[in-house]
């Protein structure tokens, strides 16, 4: 058993010391160097704030393997790392300051301009020079002995209803729990080579990162320019024999929607999974046909319970317009659909995914109010504490006793007299075969649907005459905008949040 992530990374350099752990566009580096980086980083950090642990260490990020090494030197030095993207808008990194308020910052030297204006008074260590400085062995060994599993080991912003954004905090048992379940129910090894695309202030990124320090694997990291051009991306997949990618669902969509294997198809790729968004059979049957022998799985779970809580192992044929299951709890986790008076559902009933196990999070950085909210007690067991995060999603069983997703809670409405799906009318209109990808919500001021779509040969009419045998017509968007391109935010879904309010500004219709 373990309880520091860094365990793996410990086990991996002593059995493949020379090997590549983490390559971008530009470097590599090994196990060892990776090691013994981290160790160089974890010692500065120690002593620039006077031996400070379980603090928050701002980490500015790009898709570099300086952001992994300062990671792990972060988790050396007994502190937890918080990724927060250079792209971001510098309000937005000022809220998450200001929830934090961070001891120190690690940053390179060409990113130090723009830390100190965002963060002027905070403490900076600078990569280059960290990594120059030697190793304090004897501090970084009262801080290993100190440590437990529970201790956090990363954070990362989700956006908040009210505008402030929350710091979802996990600790190391989690993030272990998740990487051996992994790995041990989709067989990685130190054969697996991972092609990362999910960005690092993502909590999706933690997949592919701790699967690759656990098994002593390597993993890419996949430039954002190759997913501007496909031909260019299916290239570096079989340029570095690339055989696993745990995607976002919107990335894929991406590759299935401009066509990408028409021209070049990726040869080593034998294991595919994804999560983030809906997944809808019409991609992903693109993908199966020109991959008939890969493994391919639906991955579902909210930042708050480490990333992942349920699997579905895709093994028979669907139409383009049937709904992917999320399938089956991992291992150490389970799924309760609670009704709206807290009791399990029967049958087909409708419920919120609700999930306990060691895989929830600490809570929110600073946030009592809205912990309480979401980590609440069991109501299923009045006899002593235990927490499940409400995870705010629907779902109901299949006759397999497979979770199926529907909608977000606030996307069941009320309109003329019926209840509802807002899912499940998105889930129809991007199974057509004109439209590229579709978001549906609710105008209640005027008592409307809304959809807003992408799709070049696709019009109003074409959506209408598409799917008037198939739902109610209560269930017919009552007004449909078409846009060139869909907005999507930093964590590469659909940006709901700015498409409604453009629309309640009138700023498309």
């Amino acid at each position: 058993m373990i309880y520091n992530v860094l365990e793996y990374l410990e086990e991996s350099e002593k059995k493949f010391p020379n090997k590549i752990v983490f390559a971008d566009e530009k470097n590599s580096i090994s196990y060892e160097h990776l090691k013994t980086n981290a160790k160089k980083i974890g010692t500065q950090i120690l002593n620039q704030t006077q031996n400070s642990t379980k603090k928050p260490i701002v980490v500015f990020v790009d898709r570099n393997i300086e952001s992994l090494v300062s990671f792990m030197g972060v988790a050396y030095s007994g502190n937890f790392y918080v990724p927060i993207d250079i792209q971001m808008p510098k309000l937005r990194i000022e809220l998450i300051l200001q929830t934090l308020n961070p001891i120190a910052t690690v940053v390179l030297k060409s990113d130090l301009a723009f830390a100190n204006s965002v963060a002027p008074e905070l403490l900076t260590i600078i990569y280059e020079d960290a990594i120059m400085e030697s190793i304090n062995e004897e501090k970084l060994l009262i801080v290993k002995r100190k440590a437990i599993d529970r201790d956090p080991l990363y954070a990362t912003f989700t956006s908040g209803s009210t505008g402030i954004p929350k710091g979802v905090i996990t600790c190391n048992q989690s993030v272990i729990d998740m990487t051996d379940v992994l790995v041990s129910t989709f067989n990685f090894d130190e054969n697996s080579i991972f092609g990362n695309q999910n960005p690092f202030y993502f909590d999706a990124s933690i997949k592919d990162i701790y699967c690759t320090l656990k098994c002593g694997a390597t993993m890419y990291l996949i430039p954002k320019s190759a997913f501007l051009f496909q031909a260019s991306l299916v290239e570096f997949l079989n340029n570095h024999k690339i055989n696993s990618i745990l995607w976002s669902a919107a990335a894929i969509a991406l590759v299935a929607n401009s066509n990408a294997f028409d021209s070049i198809k990726p040869t080593y790729l034998n294991k595919v999974m994804f999560s983030g968004e809906v997944m809808h059979n019409k991609v992903l049957n693109y993908w199966r046909k020109v991959l008939p022998n890969t493994v391919f799985v639906n991955l579902y779970g909210p930042t708050e319970i480490t990333s992942v809580c349920t699997y579905y192992k895709i093994e028979k044929p669907f139409a383009d317009d049937e709904v992917l299951p999320i399938g089956i709890s991992f291992k150490n986790t389970e799924i309760i659909l609670l009704n709206n008076e807290n009791i399990p559902v029967k049958g087909d009933e409708i419920g919120e995914i609700c999930v306990r196990g060691c895989c929830l999070a600490l809570g929110y950085y600073n946030n009592p109010e809205k912990t309480n909210e979401a980590f609440c007690q069991n109501p299923l067991n009045p006899h002593y504490p235990e927490a499940i995060y409400r995870t705010g999603d629907l779902a109901r069983y299949n006759d397999k006793g497979e979770v199926m997703f529907l909608s977000r809670k606030d996307n069941q409405v009320k309109h003329m007299g019926q209840r509802v799906e807002l899912g499940e009318i998105e889930i129809l209109i991007n199974s057509l075969e004109k439209i590229d990808a579709s978001f549906c919500f609710y105008d209640h001021e005027k008592q409307k649907i809304i959809t807003i779509f992408q799709g070049k040969e696709a019009d109003n009419k074409y959506i209408i005459n598409q799917i008037k045998d198939r739902i109610p017509k209560y269930m017919y968007p009552n007004t449909i905008i078409k846009m060139e391109e869909l907005p999507y935010n930093l964590n590469g879904k659909i940006d709901r949040t700015l498409l409604k309010n453009q629309y309640k500004n009138g700023e498309i219709n």
